[in-house]
């Protein structure tokens, strides 16, 4: 693909996302998450970590918006936190696994034949495994920390990429740009990242902004269960483990973690979906 032809490509899928409503809500919700995380020192209102024995289990208020918790700490501020700790692990997890699955698919879909058939077989055994088992028993074995949630989700979801980018090599790679980058003696190394990779990117794209979606959801879900990030670092996970506790007449620690979560995941699932749409050259 020509340069000229990819950036007309770019920006017409940047003029469908302009006119899709989904895209637009799914877009500024990662944004202000971003903006959150980034800005957490200077807009949280209380250090995460301060304890207040004398604020225990407060409920919403004027001086903390959204409660205590049972240390006396501030919810808000701790939230704030959280969506660092939160996007932190969905960026590198998805970015490991994307990694490895750029990779894989590229070398199955380009050279085929044998070298096709072991990885692809390799492929389907790591997905006979559910996966969310797999990151327990994985992170059972290990000393639960977000440096090993984050390796370990991403070792375990880069299938689907694989997938999808070899099914675009299969294709990509009889093309006639192909054919003339061989001809000119270009080396496979060349013709796979310089040629056909960037071709073969836009469902890469789709796939890890749905994936990084998925990774918060994983996070979340760990810390929960107590062997994802470790107190004191706060977390949206941790922050519902300990609300389930005092669920009862502490309903702020597990309502707004677990409203933060669901619209993470659908900002991020929404934007994902409205990428895709965009990027479907069947559409006019």
């Amino acid at each position: 693909m020509s340069s000229d032809r990819s950036a007309s490509f770019w920006m017409l899928v940047l003029n469908r996302l302009r006119k899709d409503w989904f895209a637009i809500a799914g877009g500024a919700i990662v944004l202000l998450l971003l903006t959150v995380a980034v800005l957490a020192p200077v807009i949280a209102p209380y250090d995460p970590g301060s304890v207040e024995t004398a604020r225990l289990l407060e409920p919403p208020s004027a001086d903390h918006w959204l409660g205590t918790d049972e240390l006396g700490r501030d919810v808000l501020s701790r939230m704030i936190y959280g969506a660092r700790i939160s996007l932190m692990v969905g960026f590198i997890a998805v970015g490991i696994a994307t990694l490895i699955g750029v990779i894989v698919g590229a070398v199955s879909g380009y050279y085929g034949g044998w070298v096709d058939e072991l990885m692809m077989r390799f492929v389907d055994v790591m997905l006979t495994f559910p996966s969310f088992f797999l990151i327990l028993a994985v992170i059972a074995m290990l000393e639960p920390s977000i440096v090993n949630v984050m390796i370990v989700i991403g070792i375990t979801g880069w299938m689907g990429v694989a997938r999808l980018v070899r099914a675009e090599f299969l294709s990509l790679k009889e093309r006639d740009f192909v054919a003339a980058a061989r001809s000119i003696g270009q080396s496979d190394a060349i013709i796979i990242f310089r040629h056909i990779l960037p071709n073969a990117m836009a469902p890469v794209l789709v796939s890890a902004t749905l994936g990084i979606a998925g990774a918060i959801l994983t996070e979340s879900a760990l810390s929960f269960l107590g062997i994802g990030v470790q107190p004191p670092t706060p977390s949206w996970g941790s922050i519902l483990t300990e609300g389930k506790n005092y669920i009862e007449f502490a309903w702020w620690l597990s309502l707004f973690p677990g409203l933060a979560i669901l619209f993470t995941v659908l900002g991020y699932n929404l934007l994902g979906e409205s990428l895709r749409d965009a990027l479907d050259v069947r559409l006019n």
